[in-house]
């Protein structure tokens, strides 16, 4: 496997963890929609966190990219459920 099939592998698999955790805190359910929320979080956790002048360390790189981008798939669905 190439180096970007790893990275796009490990980005669905970290977005689809952190999906599933947002969904946890703020309710849902649904694969494809932890997967979309989880992806979109990944973005926008970086971004929001960034600006807030925030970093985050939890001693493991992995845990900090799940934490990131939890906190964005949450921002995401909230955003979602208001535009509804």
């Amino acid at each position: 496997m190439d180096q970007r099939t790893q990275e796009l592998v490990s980005m669905l698999v970290i977005g689809l963890v952190a999906g599933f955790l947002a969904h946890l805190v703020l309710g849902g359910s649904g694969l494809l929609t932890y997967l979309l929320s989880g992806v979109l979080g990944a973005f926008v956790g970086p971004l929001v966190l960034n600006a807030a002048n925030v970093n985050l360390k939890l001693g493991n790189a992995l845990v900090n990219k799940i934490a990131t981008a939890t906190i964005g798939a949450i921002i995401v669905v909230i955003l979602a459920r208001f535009i509804r």
